[in-house]
């Protein structure tokens, strides 16, 4: 048992010796911190120039936006509103961005507004909408192609309003 904590004590000795050579530092918190300035005296990060770190706030990781409701007159009853470094400049090189979406009553199941966060993983984020990519084609998807169990009896009328309806055959 002696011979066995020698040994454990000079493994540990022998590490804390060799520690003190090694010099090392995490690059991805000196990139982590480059909150986004339209400045070009700066570093350039990620597509935007960076904001001298002494200079960075508590308002640069912030929008006050948040809490404003999206126009959902339209035709999907909804509104998508993205967040990114444009609009929150310390999200640079976070890799993260947010969106706020709006529901209006009907669209969503409740008789009143509705509204969701979420939170993406890019910093620059498209935005597509579901309904009119797959529905809204040109040309149409067969409904044989879809996997939305439609019934393939049915026939696809696109009237001028571009709102779509169905009708048997």
């Amino acid at each position: 048992m002696k011979g066995f904590l020698r040994f454990i004590v000079a493994k540990v000795i022998l590490l804390a010796l060799a520690s003190s050579f090694v010099s090392c530092h995490d690059l991805l918190f000196k990139t982590s911190a480059c909150v986004a300035v339209d400045d070009a005296n700066g570093v350039f990060v990620n597509g935007k120039f960076c904001k001298d770190p002494k200079y960075v706030k508590a308002e640069d990781f912030f929008t006050s936006e948040l809490n404003i409701a999206g126009n959902t007159i339209n035709r999907v009853g909804s509104n998508v509103t993205n967040f990114n470094v444009d609009k929150i400049p310390g999200l640079n090189t976070l890799g993260v961005s947010l969106v706020h979406i709006d529901f209006a009553p009907g669209v969503n199941v409740g008789r009143t507004n509705a509204v969701a966060f979420a939170g993406l993983g890019s910093q620059n984020p498209g935005t597509i909408t579901i309904a009119e990519a797959v529905f809204g084609s040109k040309p149409l998807i067969m409904p044989e192609i879809l996997a939305f169990q439609l019934d393939v009896n049915m026939k696809h009328y696109e009237i001028v309003n571009k709102a779509h309806i169905c009708t048997r055959n």
